[in-house]
């Protein structure tokens, strides 16, 4: 091959002006950490050679099944797919969704030639069903290949990746869907003035989200692209969650208080990503994404595998119309002596997403069911999760959602003792809007997770609208404290509740702490949350509901 080293399917020119050569260098390294260093610097990534040699080795050590279709196999199976038709009429498999083939700097026969090798994979991967990001996988891939049978080898070592703890790339829609669910509660928690924007312009946010993988994989520029792809490749899923999540941090950075392009968000998210250019560089997209402090990688497997539970519970495993998220709060059966139709789906963009799809049930009322603590553990037991909201006298609106059923409380003998996980937050609303989350979302440098020998325990139940009654189907929480190395207890008094009080938040001060008449409150600083007290210290009360999460197909 010509220097510096393109194959016949890529255009020279674009190359040039794509990524800039400057000439091979050698890679010695052997360590993990060290090659996870190299790749997040771009060691190779201004070396066309050096990225090729590098993406054989990585891919060649992916751990795959038993039988994966190498090189011979492409050149047995190529002619008799493909027939005698030209490679630019060929159809795409019906897994990769209507997506468009990006051509990035391949040429007419690189693009060819990228159809050809999906339909070689469908071929011989019959069980995927919905993979939008292979040709975008495909096309990169190509441009580091010798031939198109090196090409489809590659991608078939990724796709048959038997490592259950490295993901790579999903492959059914139940995977593609959890994957945007999950997507979601990462926004909602780390870019939580984007998500604030997402809600208020769009109709639905969760088909914004969904949008996700798209933006990687077809709307970023070649350039941008391989430097994710490099990272990737060494340390997997996480890496696209983290530069995702940064593509919509320099979003609402650019876009905030500037009105939409367009009256639809989506489109106005891929323009941004498709010119990113004009923003900022791969190096500074890379650096924000890994400025981002994220869960442990155990820790989004759980909040995957619950929002994958969800959407079976649901029957949700093919692709198929959803009813806007948004809607969730229908204004003309949603009545609350507390908050307005509009607050309640203020609160409701806030809760996980595998409960975003469900419509509010009141459980308890104190103007129905009486000023009653106990009253109201009845009313309460059975459901989690649960949304708590408080008025006082003086107008004030404060609230948390509790992520666990209050039954727990049954299991401290008569004392008080505090559970919940993570996934528990207060907030305010009157008279402005706060929310406060666990302390450790945003302060990860107070722990650190536990071995992943704690963690796979089937003894802890996982989150659900309705308890199951099968042991085995219970799943280690998303966010469950006992994954964590936490200084003290005090950083995990997320809920308690006993005869005569009911406390939220624990460790130097109580986020809320109600009286067992539902008459008197107080509200502080706390460890657990590391809040401002939620209305005035001292409270009383007007009112006190307590919602469930109904699933609409159960009405």
């Amino acid at each position: 091959m010509d220097s510096p080293g393109y194959n016949c399917f890529v255009d020279r020119d674009k190359m040039d002006i794509a990524i800039q050569d400057l000439g091979p260098k050698e890679l010695s390294c052997t360590e993990l950490q060290e090659l996870k260093q190299l790749a997040r610097q771009g060691y190779w990534a201004h070396s066309h050679a050096l990225r090729g040699k590098v993406y054989q080795r990585l891919i060649r050590d992916i751990p795959c099944r038993t039988v994966t279709p190498d090189a011979s196999v492409y050149s047995d199976i190529v002619g008799k797919i493909v027939g005698k038709h030209s490679s630019s009429s060929l159809p795409l498999p019906e897994f990769v969704d209507n997506t468009q083939v990006p051509s990035y700097c391949l040429n007419t026969r690189g693009e060819g030639a990228v159809r050809k090798i999906l339909l070689c994979i469908a071929n011989q991967f019959p069980d995927i069903s919905f993979c939008p990001a292979l040709p975008a996988v495909v096309a990169l891939l190509l441009h580091y290949s010798i031939d198109e049978a090196e090409c489809f080898e590659k991608a078939c070592r990724i796709l048959a990746c038997n490592d259950p703890s490295k993901k790579l790339i999903d492959q059914s829609f139940l995977a593609f869907e959890s994957s945007c669910m999950t997507f979601g509660d990462l926004v909602n928690k780390y870019c939580q003035a984007a998500h604030k924007l997402m809600v208020a312009v769009s109709e639905d946010v969760l088909q914004v989200y969904a949008d996700w993988q798209r933006w990687l994989f077809g709307e970023l520029p070649i350039n941008y692209f391989a430097r994710v792809f490099d990272v990737f490749l060494v340390e997997g899923y996480k890496v696209l969650y983290r530069v995702a999540l940064a593509i919509l941090k320099f979003f609402h950075k650019v876009r905030a208080g500037q009105p939409l392009e367009t009256d639809n968000v989506k489109q106005d998210i891929r323009a941004f990503v498709k010119d990113i250019a004009k923003t900022v560089s791969p190096e500074k997209l890379l650096e924000k994404a890994f400025a981002i402090r994220l869960f442990s990688r155990k820790e989004i497997q759980l909040l995957q595998m619950a929002n994958e539970k969800a959407l079976k519970q649901k029957g949700i495993t093919v692709k198929q119309k959803r009813q806007f998220v948004h809607l969730a709060v229908h204004a003309e059966n949603f009545h609350s002596e507390i908050v307005s139709v509009k607050e309640m789906r203020d609160i409701w963009s806030w809760i996980p997403e595998r409960f975003a799809l469900c419509q509010p049930l009141l459980l308890f009322s104190s103007l129905q069911h009486g000023y009653s603590l106990t009253r109201f553990f009845f009313q309460c037991e059975g459901h989690e999760p649960t949304l708590l909201l408080i008025k006082t006298t003086q107008k004030e609106v404060c609230g948390a959602y509790l992520s666990t059923d209050w039954s727990e409380r049954n299991k401290f003998g008569g004392k008080l003792g505090f559970f919940g996980t993570g996934e528990c937050f207060v907030f305010r609303l009157q008279p402005e809007v706060q929310r406060y989350e666990w302390v450790v979302i945003k302060h990860p440098e107070l722990t650190k997770p536990l071995s992943s020998e704690t963690t796979t325990s089937s003894s802890l139940r996982c989150h659900s609208m309705s308890l199951p009654s099968d042991p085995s189907d219970r799943l280690s929480p998303f966010l469950a404290t006992r994954h964590f190395n936490l200084p003290s207890k005090t950083e995990s008094m997320f809920m308690a509740g006993g005869n005569d009080c009911l406390i939220i938040g624990g460790g130097g001060g109580q986020a809320l702490y109600i009286d067992g008449d539902l008459n008197r409150g107080r509200t502080g600083h706390c460890d657990t949350f590391n809040n401002q007290p939620l209305c005035s210290e001292n409270f009383l009360i007007a009112a006190v509901e307590a919602w469930g999460f109904q699933d609409p197909d159960t009405q």
